[in-house]
């Protein structure tokens, strides 16, 4: 059975969760995000379902505790938080194999289970171990535990210090991050120099999650839009942006259900998934579920596929449930466009007075689609996909036949994403 994480009390024990309160950057985030001291508390997710920690939990608290009672100094814990963004993307259950040796590695740190188990039969780790509570795991660590991220932490940075002495002289920066790759044999070996410059870019800018923030990369496209801070406490749950029939049919679509019963949601209470920077988002399996049930409800005469909504809403909102700057909702259809559609095209499904009420995934979805119905056979012509996804996203006007859009190509790329998704 696959290990699976929805809260951070399924991976963590109670006094390190309880540390993690104490730490006014994360108690911040926390309750910023609608959590509840007492309560159980949420992992992100990223766009496939994946927990990870963000930057604020990474950096702020697990590796400042583990270290801090390990006796690392402050360098090296810079170090760890690197190669965490490096290996995992701060993944809890990144997994990888190598393919010609067939080992694999785990967690956020990317651990091989041998070097965890050497690190314990060593005796280097006895007295932190103990003291961290860690013996209650045994001396043969199961892999699974590997996935808990104190303990691969933990076991990071114990493996990080001991590269620092190695063979018992003070060793650099580049030493130790290259050794961590390829081990003390191949610390100058040009095998591992491309994951040293790797690591200084990583250790320089901390980027945000590459899997939420990769989006559009014309000048046409804005940048999102920070949430307002109070979303994720007022209005971060699905049950607020949609009416109690769209949420039945998002319960009833077995994707949904499956999804939603993974990360223990509950009816009448679903939350929205949030970035770094508390910005709520739908997931791929959502986004492609509120495509196919707005239009098997509301447009099945049109012949529009869901991929092809889906793969819009990627391209133009990186889909974030308010948009990104003057284009509102997962669609970014803007409010003049969609009020022309209901009042003159006659799309009345749903009723649109406001720029807020395009923030609803559904409503979204829906004028989004009838926009692109309405191209679709733009002055009284069938038109192509080509013509219909550019004149989507810079105008019917001022689409050029010539000139291929890198909107265009980065529609293509994503739509290959949804096209190969299965039911």
């Amino acid at each position: 059975m696959a290990m699976s994480f929805a809260y951070w009390d399924d991976c963590v024990d109670l006094p390190d969760l309880e540390a993690m309160w104490e730490v006014r950057e994360v108690r911040t985030e926390w309750l910023k995000a609608g959590e509840v001291r007492g309560s159980k508390v949420h992992l992100s997710r990223d766009p496939d379902g994946q927990p990870y920690l963000t930057q604020t939990e990474m950096r702020s608290e697990i590796v400042i505790i583990v270290c801090n009672k390990t006796h690392i100094l402050s360098l090296l814990q810079g170090m760890v938080c690197a190669i965490a963004e490096l290996e995992s993307d701060r993944q809890l259950l990144a997994k990888r194999v190598d393919k010609k040796s067939k080992q694999y590695t785990l967690g956020l740190m990317q651990l091989l289970p041998k070097t965890v188990q050497w690190l314990i039969s060593s005796q280097r780790l006895t007295a932190a171990y103990s003291e961290l509570g860690y013996h209650q795991y045994g001396e043969e660590v199961n892999s699974d535990i590997l996935f808990k991220p104190f303990l691969n932490v933990y076991f990071g940075a114990a493996y990080v210090k001991w590269l620092s002495k190695f063979d018992n002289k003070v060793r650099s920066e580049e030493f130790i991050i290259r050794a961590y790759k390829g081990g003390t044999k191949k610390a100058t070996h040009k095998s591992t120099l491309q994951y040293w410059k790797g690591y200084l870019s990583v250790k320089e800018n901390f980027p945000s999650r590459k899997s939420v923030d990769d989006g559009p990369t014309s000048s046409n496209a804005p940048e999102p839009v920070s949430e307002n801070p109070t979303d994720a406490n007022n209005d971060g749950y699905w049950d607020s942006r949609l009416s109690p029939e769209d949420m039945a049919e998002m319960w009833n679509h077995p994707e949904i259900r499956k999804e939603w019963s993974k990360y223990k949601e509950r009816k009448g209470k679903v939350r929205f998934t949030h970035d770094d920077k508390n910005r709520a988002f739908l997931s791929r399996v959502e986004l492609k579920a509120v495509a196919e049930i707005v239009l098997s409800k509301h447009l099945i005469s049109k012949k529009i596929k869901p991929a092809v909504l889906c793969a819009i809403a990627e391209v133009v909102s990186k889909r974030f449930v308010n948009g990104v700057r003057e284009r509102p909702g997962i669609m970014g259809i803007d409010f003049s466009t969609a009020y022309w559609i209901y009042v003159e095209l006659g799309f009345r499904a749903y009723k649109i007075e406001t720029v807020d009420d395009l923030k609803s995934p559904f409503v979204s979805m829906y004028f989004g689609a009838a926009y692109v119905s309405w191209l679709s056979e733009y002055e009284g012509r069938e038109r192509t996909p080509e013509f219909v996804a550019e004149a989507y996203f810079v105008g019917p006007k001022n689409v050029n036949p010539q000139d291929t859009s890198p909107l265009w190509l980065k529609f293509v790329e994503t739509l290959s994403k949804y096209e190969e998704t299965k039911r």
